[in-house]
């Protein structure tokens, strides 16, 4: 997979050089192309942003540096159209299914806005290009689109065959199934007098997959009852 990501603050993402998508990166699964949208400006000062039209507060990104950044990425040889990802407050909510369906595209361009956004033309000439989603990371506002982009790249990557080890490992996660993950214990099994749940200790495997289906369902209902169904 290829994933383009274009900021004016490309150091941001020193961080993906890190860990298993560094690997990944530097084993040839992963493409990571980060992009400084500066480089797409023409004046000496390379300017990104102007005063919005009808008057408000801050500053709206311009649109002519994202086209030309977007033109040149989207000029692949990729077989598929390239999907193109805007993080917004406006947009959807990313969950898992969101993750797992991204990870199966060829071509993923992040775009990371700024200020009091993108002009909104830069969305509708994106179109021409590729498929556009806008996405949010939940009902709250950041800075800029860095944070939610490493975040969904992180998600996506990883399930990417080859990036994680061990692929059974994605399967219990929380999320996956619906359900948020069951706890997990480590060594020693008595630990400032906290003991390891008994059934962990069993060998019994039919009955500690039992508790862990219980332990799941029990968290969920717990902590995110809109996850389980009526």
């Amino acid at each position: 997979m290829r994933i383009d990501v274009v900021s004016i603050f490309p150091s941001y993402f020193d961080g993906l050089a890190l860990s298993l998508l560094g690997k990944a990166r530097d084993s040839g699964i992963l493409d990571l192309r980060i992009h400084d949208l500066r480089d797409s400006t023409s004046d000496r000062h390379r300017t990104v942003d102007d005063t919005p039209y009808g008057g408000g507060a801050g500053m709206v990104m311009k649109p002519e540096p994202w086209g030309l950044a977007l033109d040149q990425l989207a000029a692949t040889e990729a077989s598929d159209r390239p999907t193109i990802i805007f993080p917004s407050p406006a947009g959807e909510v990313f969950t898992q299914a969101t993750a797992r369906d991204l990870a199966t595209r060829e071509h993923l361009i992040f775009g990371c806005g700024r200020y009091e956004g993108i002009d909104e033309r830069v969305f509708e000439y994106a179109a021409e290009l590729g498929e556009v989603r806008l996405i949010s990371l939940g009902d709250y506002v950041l800075n800029g689109g860095e944070v939610a982009v490493m975040a969904m790249v992180e998600a996506i990557g990883r399930l990417i065959p080859g990036v994680v080890g061990n692929p059974e490992s994605l399967v219990e996660e929380s999320h996956e199934d619906g359900l948020l993950e069951y706890p997990s214990y480590t060594k020693p099994s008595v630990w400032r007098d906290r003991e390891v749940p008994p059934i962990l200790l069993s060998g019994n495997h039919g009955a500690i997959a039992a508790w862990r289906r219980e332990q799941q369902i029990e968290r969920t209902r717990a902590r995110r009852p809109d996850l389980l169904s009526d």
